[in-house]
């Protein structure tokens, strides 16, 4: 689904309006808040592309979050409305891959590795997903990174080989599946295969 089939987000004056009607229980303001952040959920769920589930199901779980995160919302903890349903959108499908691999009995890069100073679950995908220098504006992230890199190390070589050009992990410079398909004389699939190895054997080395 496009994010052109979304309302536009509102100004801060018309959604600190609404958030004070919605506090009176207005519940047509709480509908107009929602509908004014589809586009964040359908920005969010971009990230979760390739996880195996479908973008329209991943919009309508985002948005159980976004319902959640609205619900909740306190306007005195100064935190703004989109940073915080952000979070709790991402919350609502990261659960719902979990429970969905917890059957399947599957590890991805969205499983935590660790936390950020407020306690926020920190995944795989936060620092293999996150441009080199904007790891290095996140002291935790840019943590998470040296502990990751220092795991990589424990890769056999072709692993090894493939998550650093897969994520670009020490000059930033990323490639395709295709590409090192092509530098390595092998199958794309077989690519693909070495890397979700890889990565199941980072996680469960992080986590123990």
């Amino acid at each position: 689904m496009s994010n052109n089939a979304f309302p536009y987000p509102l100004s801060d004056e018309d959604e600190k309006r609404y958030l004070e009607e919605f506090a009176r229980g207005d519940q047509d303001a709480r509908n107009t808040l929602i509908e004014h952040n589809l586009r964040l959920v359908a920005h969010i769920t971009k990230k979760f592309e390739g996880t195996g589930v479908d973008v329209d199901d991943l919009i309508s779980i985002g948005t159980i979050g976004l319902i959640k995160g609205i619900n909740t919302y306190d306007t005195s903890k100064g935190t703004k409305l989109a940073t915080y349903a952000a979070r709790c959108i991402e919350n609502e499908i990261l659960m719902h891959l979990r429970s969905r691999k917890k059957i399947r009995g599957e590890v991805s890069l969205h499983d935590p590795i660790g936390v950020d100073k407020e306690g926020n679950e920190i995944t795989l995908m936060d620092v293999l997903g996150t441009d080199l220098d904007t790891v290095a504006e996140t002291v935790e992230l840019k943590q998470e990174r040296k502990r990751v890199l220092e795991h990589v190390k424990n890769l056999n070589k072709r692993e090894k080989q493939v998550l650093e050009w897969r994520y670009g992990l020490f000059n930033g410079l990323r490639k395709t599946q295709r590409d090192i398909a092509k530098k390595l004389g092998i199958s794309r699939s077989y690519v693909s295969r070495i890397e979700k190895k890889a990565i199941q054997k980072l996680i469960k080395d992080l986590q123990s």
